[in-house]
This record gives structure tokens, sequence and C-alpha cells, in this order.
């Protein structure tokens, strides 16, 4: 890549002498993060993880570093629109600032993040990648850019789509530019959905297709559409003459060049100001006889859209997550590196608290990203019971990880103190990119009611849910007996409050704390079951102790007026914020004492 760029306050491992309130430059965000490392372990077989850990290493290195300053610079100059080339010509282009490109370069051309599930050979594995390995990138390369993670996860969700349902000609023509990593021969993929007239309410959708020859003319309009010059782009439009609703509705894969080069008749009226993801287009677009083509029945459009809208919201949780360890990675180097009043404030009582609260849902959503990732994968492979169990983790992880993570964003910021809030560190475009996850792809309330109206109440997916989380506690023989029995009792209480609130219409306000409580144990467990495979790997329970932070303060009423027990909380939080090791007996004292 181009090095040019060149700061003058690059730092080593987020340390730099003199410096009161250091940030992460420098840092190594993979070595930083040793339960990724852990995760991976767990769900990849031995050759794929170590087959990737130096790229992940090396991916790590150019998110501390160069990469975040490219999404900084990005951030700071958005992209424009052009209405006419230089020549006077009604040609219209997106000016993009050099380190976005340079970001392009990194995330599509040199790991190839957007086609590691589709395409083989990327990065020399002679195989396609699991969901799970290939979120791994997802996760360290949000945690410098997260806007560019959504035309790469678009591109990918293009090229899914194509591949599932697209005729052969279709295939021949757009699926290899899709999943490219030559820059010169990638075809970047747009997903247009959005219009004025319902957001989350398909089956309102406007935009008609006219038959022609063979292909069709899309007239309407789009009213928020990322990577708004996509080369390819899926868009659901209501063939002419089709029933009203979602069952009207076909799928339409739309090129922004015809045969002769010439752009396709639609335009971009105008883009986004938007609060966050800045460095990435947004715009309203106008189609006026677009040339598109029929992908799949044309009555199965949005069921089959719904797949690629899935297969974001899992994106979405993981790009959420890395927004979290990102947040964490700023606040516990602010907390090591600054004294006040004589001490680090990573040894204040309060401080220490505070970093609880940013740690520990960045935990929970990096183990349930796992989980659900783990799940679509065995769902590929054709098991049912993962199809159902995935079917209700994507929308409760989309609901709750993105909800938190404006939360933790946000005590980030305020760790750092009032140069957080400065443009010139990360913490305020974090807080920024934040509030994207929990709109896009459904807000909480259509995806709460998605988790519980619909994977609950009309498919009964639950069940899955209940008996993977089940054989998992029954899975972690290590852990003590006393506290899997209190995990599983949790699990059939979780449940039977998800079914109770899906029965009746009259129970839909508590949609979004159902999903919530399904969240909750079932991170609890999740982290649960990884404790006993990371202590039998290398003697340390610390996950464990989350496990127990997730039951006390997500599951567990407590009187708000009785004083916490200060030394089993500083015990947890000595072990958690430390850097050594904590034993199964050692974390079995604390969750029997409790």
């Amino acid at each position: 890549m181009h090095q040019f760029l060149k700061r003058d306050d690059v730092m080593t491992g987020g340390r730099r002498p003199g410096v009161l309130a250091p940030d992460t430059t420098g840092l190594n965000f993979y070595r930083a993060d040793p339960a990724l490392a852990d995760l991976l372990r767990i769900h990849l077989p031995d050759a794929l993880f170590r087959h990737l850990v130096p790229h992940l290493d090396r991916l790590g290195e150019l998110a501390g570093g160069y990469l975040d300053e490219c999404a900084r610079l990005a951030d700071r100059h958005g992209p424009v629109l052009h209405q006419r080339d230089r020549f006077g010509r009604d040609v219209q282009w997106i000016e993009y600032h050099p380190a976005y490109r340079e970001l392009e370069r990194a995330a599509f051309g040199e790991f190839g993040i957007h086609a590691m599930s589709i395409r083989k050979g990327i990065l020399g594995w002679p195989s396609k990648y699991p969901v799970t390995a290939k979120h791994a990138f997802t996760f360290l390369f949000n945690q410098a850019e997260f806007g560019l993670g959504c035309p790469i996860n678009v591109t990918d969700g293009c090229a899914k789509l194509l591949s599932s349902f697209g005729s052969d000609a279709l295939k021949a023509r757009y699926l290899d530019g899709l999943t490219q990593t030559d820059m010169r021969k990638l075809t970047q993929g747009g997903q247009f959905m959005t219009e004025k007239e319902g957001g989350s309410d398909v089956g309102t959708l406007t935009t008609m297709a006219v038959p022609e020859g063979d292909h069709w003319r899309l007239h309407g309009e789009k009213w928020f559409c990322s990577n708004a010059d996509a080369k390819v782009v899926m868009l659901l439009a209501r063939p002419e003459g089709a029933e009203p609703g979602t069952r009207g509705v076909g799928l339409f894969l739309m090129p922004r060049f015809l045969d002769d080069g010439t752009q396709n008749h639609y335009r971009i009226v105008r883009l986004k100001d938007k609060l966050g993801t800045r460095s990435m287009a947004s715009g309203e677009i106008k189609l006026e006889g677009a040339i598109a083509y029929a992908v799949g029945r044309l009555d199965r459009g949005f069921v089959q859209m719904a797949e690629m809208v899935n297969s974001s919201r899992l994106s979405n949780g993981v790009k959420s997550t890395a927004l979290m360890r990102r947040a964490w990675h700023d606040a516990i180097t602010v907390a090591r590196n600054r004294v006040v009043f004589g001490k680090p404030i990573v040894d204040l009582p309060l401080g220490r608290r505070q970093l609880l609260k940013i740690l520990l849902p960045t935990e929970q959503a990096l183990s349930m990203s796992f989980l659900t990732a783990d799940a679509l994968d065995r769902a590929e492979g054709g098991s049912q019971d993962a199809a159902a169990l995935l079917r209700i983790l994507t929308p409760t992880l989309k609901f709750r990880a993105t909800r938190d993570a404006r939360k933790v964003c946000g005590d980030a910021l305020e760790m750092r103190g009032g140069i957080g809030y400065v443009e010139e560190f990360a913490t305020s475009r974090l807080l920024r990119d934040a509030h994207l996850g929990s709109i896009w792809e459904g807000t909480g309330n259509i995806v709460a009611l998605d988790a519980l109206k619909r994977a609950v109440g009309r498919h009964g997916a639950e069940s899955a849910l209940a008996a993977d989380l089940h054989a998992r506690l029954d899975d972690s023989a290590a852990v003590p007996q006393i506290w899997r029995d209190q995990l599983h009792r949790l699990i059939d209480r979780a449940i039977g409050f998800a079914r109770e609130v899906a029965s009746r219409a009259d129970n839909e306000a508590e949609s979004r704390r159902a999903t919530s409580l399904l969240y909750h144990t079932a991170s609890a467990v999740s982290l649960t079951w990884e404790s006993a495979r990371i202590h039998a790997m290398r003697g340390d329970a610390r996950r464990l102790l989350l496990a127990k932070l997730v039951v006390d303060h997500r599951l567990t009423s407590s009187d708000p007026f009785r004083l916490a027990e200060s030394e089993a909380d500083d015990a947890v939080a000595a072990l958690l914020l430390g850097e050594r090791s904590a034993t199964m007996d050692e974390v079995g004292e604390l969750i029997s004492a409790a």
C-alpha cells in the first residue's frame, strides 16, 4: 500500500513517555486481544487457525496504525458528488479522498474480506473460509474503519445472492467481479432497499419494474442507498401488475454501467450528510427506466433478499463489537497510563468499575458473534438445528450488541475526558459510528419483534436455542456444578419468558426486554463454555468471571440501596483488569462465595 501518510506522533504499543493520556496509535489490535485468538482456536480447525495468524497479525498492526490514520482522514474528508465530468458531459461521479482508496485496497485487495466465504484461494488458503474466520478480519478491520464495513458487507451479500439465485448467464457476467481481489477487476456491490414510503415496512415499496425483452426497466426512488456508486446493485421492485405486499416484490440486479460503457438510467440525486460513517457515500437514487435483471423467482424476491439482510445483521453485530473493542483498547490505554491523584486510573476503585462496564458488554458481544457465526457455518453445512438456532441468534445479536456499542463508546470517550470529545482522537468518531448499528438493517424495535414474534412465535426457534445452551453447559464439566445448575435454571426462565411474550399480541411492548434476556443468558452460557475450553488450553478461567458478572448485573435483581461486596468486587476487577491468568479454582471460590 502507498505510505502517503506520515504522522509525527506515532507511538509503540499505545505508550509514549511524557504523554498524559496516550492513544492506541501503534498498538497491534490482534496481539492486544488474546480473547480473539482463544475463540478462534476454539471454533476453527488447527491448520486453518495457524494459517490465519500471520494475516491477522498483519491486519492487527495496520488497523492500529496506518489504516486508523487513513480512517481519520477519510472521515474528515468525506465523498463529494460531481454531476458532470471535466468536459461538461452529464456523467455523475463521486470523488473520494485518497485515504479512503487506501482503505479499499486493504479490505478488498490485500485481505479480500468481501470474498473470503465465496471465493477459493484468498490469502493462499485453498478453500473458502468459514464465516467464523472471515469475521475475525471484519472484527479487526472495523476497529480502524467502520464506514467501509458496509461496502465490504454488501459486496459479499450481492455475490451470495447472485450465487444462490442468479441465472447462469448473470453469474458468468457479474460474479467474478464481485469476488475479485485485483482492484482493477473488482466491481463493488450495493444494496438499495429503503424508500420514503417505508423503511422496515418493505411491503409498501413503490418502485415499479416493467418488462422489456430480456431485461426490466425500473422506475421510482430509493431513499437511503449506501455505496451509492456501486457497480452492481441488488434491489427490490414490484413487477408491473404484481400483488401488493412483500409477496409481490421481486429481486433485481442493476448494473451501474451498460454494455456500451454509458451510465445506467438512474441518478444519484444527492449524498446524505450523516452523523457517522462519513467516509462512505450514502445517497438518494432516482430510477428513470434503469435497466435491471430479475434474480430468482419474482414472487420470492423479499425472501431471497432476507438472506442478505440476515447476513448483514450478523456483520452488523460483529462490526459493533469491533467498535466496542476499539473503545476498550482506548479506555484501558488511558487508564493504565494516565496518573490522577497520585495513581493510575486503573488502580482507582471507581475507574476500575467503569472499565468493567466497558469490558463486559464487549466480551459478551464477542462471544455472541462467534456463537452466531458458528451457527451460520453449521447451517450452511446442512444442519437444520443450526438453521433454527441462527434464526433466533441473528436478530438477538443485532439488537443488543448494536445498542450496547453506543453506551460503551460513550463511556470510553468519558474515560479519556475532555479531549476524548475532540475529533483528533478516535473516541468521538467511534461514538458517531456506533449509532449506525442499531438503525441499519432494522431498528431496535423491528429486530426485537423479529426475534420474539417471528423467531419464537412463528418458527419456535427458541427450542433450538434452549437445546444448544443446555448442551454447552453439559459439555463444560470443568466448571463448578453449582454454577452450571444456576445457568440451567436461567435458560429455562429466559426461554419461558420469551414464549410468554410471543404468545400474546398485548405483550408486544416487552419484546425488547425479552430479547435482552435471551442475549444475556446465551452470552453467560457461551462465556462459561468458552472458559472451560480456554482453561484446558492454557489454564485461564477469566471468561467465567465475565459470565458471573453477566448473571449478577444483567439477570439477577438487586437492591439499589445495598452496598456492593467491595472485597469480592475488587478480587474480580483485579483478575479481569490484570494481566495474569486465573485458575478454575480461584474463579470457583469467588462463585461459591457469592
